[in-house]
């Protein structure tokens, strides 16, 4: 084809320019894959840029953002005019006069080069080139990169193009920009908004000259030049990009001397937005997304998404105060109940003695010891018990000690944590989400992810399925002890549910009574009479997922379930028997600021307007009957307005789990409180019942919130039924004087789950079931004189619901009673 060409100079430079052409085009299609990938036309169109993803409360407040790259793209007009100019001076001078391949620039860098001066010759839109598309990264290599010298001319070639790309299909300002948002600065600091709030915490528009010419500066060598951790040598740095713009024209001589004279003055500025709560929530919304993200395409952690969640940072802040405020408190009380004593016990007391030996096995870093040294146990022992400097959680701020692994397991089995939600059931939006005492520590959440047995906050539902058996709230039984029969592995068992107390009152008492002051046995004789299969299919279809077992005990809360599940589950009663499913997210944008998804919650209705409304007043009870375990609420100030607050306590067997469910006329809420370790908990009721470690962060919260007018959360009674109420449910509750304080929890009540249950009637005592059914007919239709629902026109609040906290506290030392819990 050449010899067509009768000049042999130009056949030879037809020739050279066809091989050149030949070379290109094998660079682009990756020939024999010898080169790597190179961008496309569509790449360059679409850059892949890792965007900061950004997560909202409802109210709009930033509380978290979600990255790889931890970068916010920021527009030219909000660009400093004095980083452009420190940036063109000192990266590429020639900027606005080249193609993206500055030849007169790239001829000089050869000769000094040779004269032993070593300078680079990159433009700005080849650095773009590089870091816009990582051209040499392992994804851009072919099989030429074995070759030294080979590769690195390769890789100059393909930035060579790739910004000759750029420039056909961007302007100047527009690869500016790209460039400026894709640098990194150090710190995990990517993009110049990113950076001008971690130095100096302000926006990109308000860049001083000398700020600008520092953060230009770092672009050469983001550790060297940190100013943060090389103050001199950032300065150094600094002004010689001020130099820079002097020698070219955008600084005059007098400017220069002045800005160049001034101090390093930072401001670093936080990136890492939100609280502990806050960061608890993060990590919740990441896994409530993931299955979203994968299903629409999305990268949560790299395309810039907008995340509004239904959280209000009000009362988020107001939960995390009340948390952080009683928490301390119990830790300290915690330690004060063990003094020097381990407390790792058994049920009936006793020391765990190779408690911290089992727990360091189920490290990864035994895992690693043991590998390391052939399972070797004096080895392993022996880093184990090495001491070395570490720094630990502590209320009064972190603290640095020098502890071993063994020394950590034992100090931090004895950490209490907590988990609290709040819900608005009438749209399923999460107002609240506490997972814990302090992400950086502890990242289990404790809302979804960890499960504890309920306690007596699972007998509402035993109640439910009573009243969904067509009993009333008034019906009656006896507390004494009863004896129910079941099956374990093929032999009769018999369960003696005791009280709190460990004592029988021999009383008769409606379910509300029994429910409000929260009586084994009573509940027991319930559970048996309804069936333990009812009480679990009920608890189902409020909303608990959580395997249940149906034993005797079921309604005593032996079953693990978390907080998300009963906040859910207590819900149903407040939106008049319509199930909410809880959403954590209400809408999320794209970079552009497009809705791309609106979340709603979805409902469905699994309980009848009147049994729901039936419920909320059952609930009541533990603030309004005798002995009702919510009434250690009186301490706080939650009175005004005739309010009314429905709850219940419940604490798991010794003490290991403390619970409060509380209910409003807006909201429900539900705390936990425990150590991780199921062997670590409180000695006693007086320090360890729910009434006394999760009610008080309920009420603590509540008091905040009603004190704050903007949330539109007021005190008030519940809203009257807004069907016919066919069951008796004014039933007076004779009030017995005592000197005792009651409590609720399981006590020794569980019994083994691997059981059936037995047909109860063939084994109950017949003159029981005689006494009980006649007593309940005696007293089913007595008519109210206290504790009435807001329902009836003839209905008034508990005396004490119009007395001041005050006046409670002088009654009660007056007659010389302690407080309920």
């Amino acid at each position: 084809m050449f010899k067509r060409i009768k000049s042999k100079r130009f056949r030879y430079v037809c020739i050279a320019l066809y091989c050149v052409i030949l070379f290109f085009c094998a660079l682009e299609l990756n020939f024999l894959w010898l080169f790597g990938y190179s961008p496309t036309i569509r790449d360059i169109k679409n850059p892949a840029i890792n965007v900061v993803s950004e997560l909202y409360t409802s109210d709009g407040k930033l509380i978290g953002k979600y990255y790889k790259e931890n970068r916010t793209p920021v527009e030219y007009d909000s660009i400093s005019p004095a980083l452009i100019d420190a940036l063109v001076a000192t990266e590429d001078v020639r900027f606005y006069k080249h193609s993206g391949i500055d030849v007169r620039s790239l001829l000089s860098s050869i000769v000094s080069t040779a004269s032993g001066e070593k300078r680079g010759a990159s433009t700005i839109t080849q650095q773009l080139a590089k870091n816009l598309y990582s051209t040499r990264n392992k994804k851009s290599q072919g099989l030429i990169k074995y070759i030294p010298l080979v590769r690195t001319i390769i890789y100059k070639l393909k930035e060579w193009v790739t910004a000759y790309k750029l420039e056909n299909y961007y302007s100047k300002n527009e690869i500016i920009t790209l460039y400026l948002n894709t640098v990194p600065f150090g710190n995990n600091t990517f993009g110049i908004k990113t950076a001008s709030k971690r130095y100096f915490n302000k926006s990109v528009n308000r860049l001083q000259v000398e700020e600008a010419a520092l953060l230009v500066g770092m672009l050469k060598a983001t550790t060297t030049y940190n100013p943060i951790r090389n103050p001199e040598k950032s300065f150094e740095r600094r002004n010689t990009v001020l130099a820079q713009m002097q020698k070219y024209d955008y600084l005059t001589e007098k400017e220069f001397l002045k800005y160049s004279q001034r101090p390093l003055k930072l401001n670093p500025g936080s990136l890492d937005e939100g609280s502990d709560g806050g960061s608890y929530l993060r990590s919740a919304v990441s896994r409530y997304l993931e299955k979203w993200c994968e299903e629409n395409g999305y990268d949560l952690y790299a395309d810039g998404l907008k995340i509004y969640t239904t959280i209000d940072s009000r009362m988020q802040q107001y939960a995390e105060e009340a948390v952080n405020n009683h928490m301390k408190i119990l830790q300290r009380r915690f330690e004060n109940v063990w003094g020097n004593e381990n407390p790792w016990r058994t049920s009936d007391g006793k020391e765990i003695l190779d408690f911290p030996e089992k727990a360091a096995q189920r490290l990864p870093y035994y895992s690693f010891l043991k590998k390391r040294y052939d399972g070797n146990q004096d080895s392993i022992n022996y880093y184990l018990n090495r001491p070395k400097k570490m720094k630990v959680f502590n209320w009064d701020g972190e603290k640095e000690v020098q502890f071993s692994t063994m020394d950590s397991i034992k100090y931090y089995a004895k950490i209490l944590s907590t988990g609290m939600m709040t819900l608005d059931p009438f749209n399923g939006h999460i107002k609240v989400w506490v997972g814990g005492i302090n992400h950086n520590y502890f990242n289990y959440d404790h809302v979804n992810q960890a499960k504890r047995q309920a306690g007596s906050t699972f007998k509402p539902f035993a109640y439910l399925a009573a009243l969904e058996a067509g009993m009333s709230p008034c019906d009656t039984y006896i507390d004494q002890a009863v004896r129910i029969p079941y099956t374990l592995k093929g032999k009769t068992e018999y369960w003696e549910p005791k009280n709190s107390s460990y004592s029988f009152s021999g009383r008769e008492m409606s379910l509300r009574w029994a429910m409000g002051k929260s009586v084994n046995s009573i509940t027991a004789q319930i559970t048996e009479k309804v069936g333990a299969e009812n009480v679990v299919k009920y608890a189902k279809l409020c909303g608990i997922e959580s395997d249940l077992k149906a034993v005797p005990s079921v309604s005593l809360g032996p079953n693990d379930v978390s907080v998300f599940e009963m906040v859910k589950a207590y819900g149903t009663f407040l939106n008049k028997g319509v199930r909410s499913e809880p959403i954590l997210v209400e809408k999320i944008l794209d970079l552009d600021g497009k809705l791309i998804e609106e979340f709603k919650s979805e409902q469905k209705r699994t309980l009848s307007e009147e049994i729901a409304w039936l419920m909320l007043y059952m609930l009541r009870g533990g603030m309004e009957e005798p002995e009702g375990t919510s009434q250690a609420l009186w301490e706080w100030d939650l009175w005004g307005k005739n309010n009314q607050i429905g709850g219940k306590t419940g604490t798991s067997s010794d003490y290991v789990d403390g619970w409060y469910m509380g209910v409003t006329k807006d909201l429900v809420t539900g705390v936990w409180v425990g150590c991780d370790e199921r062997s670590v908990h409180f000695k006693t009721s007086q320090t360890g019942e729910g009434s006394r470690t999760a009610l008080p962060i309920f009420g603590k919260f509540m008091e905040k919130v009603y004190r704050d007018k903007s949330l539109g959360i007021s005190q008030g009674p519940f809203p009257k039924p807004g069907v016919k109420i066919t069951r008796e449910y004014q039933c007076v509750t004779q009030r017995y004087s005592s000197d005792t304080s009651f409590v609720d929890s399981l006590v020794l009540d569980t019994i083994p789950a691997e059981i059936e249950t037995l047909d109860s009637s063939k084994v109950l005592n017949q003159s029981n079931r005689q006494i009980i059914s006649a007593k309940t007919q005696e007293n089913k239709n007595i008519p109210s004189q206290e504790n009435k629902p807001p329902s009836s026109p003839k209905s008034e609040p508990p005396a004490e619901l119009n007395k001041t906290r005050k006046e409670i506290k002088n009654e009660r030392k007056q007659n010389k009673t302690k407080p309920v819990n």
